[in-house]
């Protein structure tokens, strides 16, 4: 759960008053040239100039279409994207993003919080900072004996936030840092029960997760929110203890890789490697779970995971491109070895609009399936933008 909230937060950059503003483009278009709505290279439809004013913002609704949550729902936010002042032509410098949000969904979830990302270049720092509120309803899946797969559907208030910040190396692509992880939960099963579910225990119910971490960064794309080339690595190590403020005593490993190649100039091949390691004793909620498109949220967890996904961009036009991707995961418990665990797969498709010419936002729509599900997805810059 943990996971879900934090990635939740980082992920949802906006989409869906594309049309509210094309139609004031629309409008607007007997003077084609001075529309803040439109690229002077193309005059076609473009956030960049509208952004780039000094009360730019996108004052956003999108639908929300994770499976887990329901398959819609709707987020209402204003998101500021400020370049920053200390542009280099020599290296790619990313911009400053604020978000206030708030988020309804199908299955009765709702949240809302605020979001920051900023970059201090002459300083070479970077940092981060996510919170909110909401009462979420997720489902959480397990093998019984003789019944098979069970669903167990919980009710969670949670009160969580994120900060980190990095320092780069010297002159080079490296960075290092802390995090910290805060959340508050009070959980409440949303089934009729005698006893609780085995893998639930009543600490579970009621308790805060208190978790600092050391982090190792790698950043070598040419632009965060829909690269064509370059390397991404995080790496991270986050310790919940009775020192740190944590009613549970566990700690995790994660690792996240994503390469892009630039094959031509208008075909992108992107690769992401993602693994996480759990040791300890973590509650139900917090155990690593599988992250790929046309997966619901939870519905694979184990003490290991171990995910690879391909995704291939072709640029039909200077606006237009399709997506095809595919990809594996295995959710390994302590009591399995890697060859006993389930194989999950995705697959899918999509397509993006460049949406902001001179940020390289990309927005559009994927639609994937796996083992068991299917899900369709807005998608705003990659769809692996989760701690990058």
């Amino acid at each position: 759960m943990v996971e879900y909230i934090i990635v939740f937060i980082k992920k949802k950059f906006f989409v869906a008053l594309v049309l509210v503003l094309f139609h004031t483009c629309l409008l607007a278009q007997d003077k084609p040239k001075k529309s803040i709505f439109r690229d002077s290279l193309d005059n076609k439809l473009d956030f960049s100039e509208f952004l780039l004013h000094p009360k730019g913002f996108i004052p956003f609704m999108q639908p929300i279409t994770e499976p887990a949550l329901g398959h819609i729902g709707i987020m209402v936010a204003p998101i500021f994207i400020k370049p920053s002042k200390y542009q280099t032509k020599e290296k790619y410098v990313p911009p400053n993003i604020t978000a206030f949000f708030g988020a309804y969904t199908a299955n009765k979830s709702w949240l809302f919080g605020a979001f920051r990302m900023g970059f201090v270049p002459q300083h070479g720092i970077k940092y981060t900072v996510a919170t909110g509120y909401g009462a979420v309803n997720l489902s959480y899946y397990r093998e019984l004996p003789v019944v098979g797969e069970k669903e167990f559907e919980f009710n969670f208030r949670s009160f969580p936030f994120f900060g980190s910040i990095l320092k780069q190396i010297g002159g080079s692509n490296f960075y290092v840092g802390l995090e910290y992880l805060f959340m508050n939960s009070d959980i409440s099963p949303n089934f009729d029960f005698e006893t609780l579910p085995e893998f639930v225990s009543d600490k579970d119910l009621k308790s805060n997760i208190s978790s600092p971490g050391i982090v190792l960064e790698f950043d070598k794309r040419d632009n965060i929110f829909t690269p064509d080339k370059g390397l991404f690595v995080n790496t991270s190590f986050h310790v919940n203890d009775n020192w740190t403020g944590s009613d549970f005593s566990f700690h995790n490993f994660e690792l996240i890789a994503l390469k892009y190649i630039q094959l031509k100039n208008n075909w992108i091949s992107g690769f992401r490697f993602q693994t996480d390691q759990q040791f300890g004793d973590a509650p139900f909620y917090a155990q690593p779970g599988i992250q790929l498109r046309g997966v619901p949220a939870a519905r694979y967890q184990g003490t290991s995971t171990y995910i690879l996904e391909t995704e291939q961009r072709y640029d039909v036009s200077l606006r237009w491109s399709g997506v095809a991707f595919g990809g594996m995961a295995k959710a390994v418990n302590d009591n399995q070895s890697f060859n006993e665990a389930d194989f999950i797969y995705n697959y899918g498709a999509g397509f993006r609009y460049l949406i902001a010419r001179k940020f390289k936002i990309r927005v559009g729509v994927d639609v994937a399936w796996s083992n068991n599900d299917f899900g369709y997805y807005i998608v705003c810059g990659s769809a692996w933008n989760q701690r990058n």
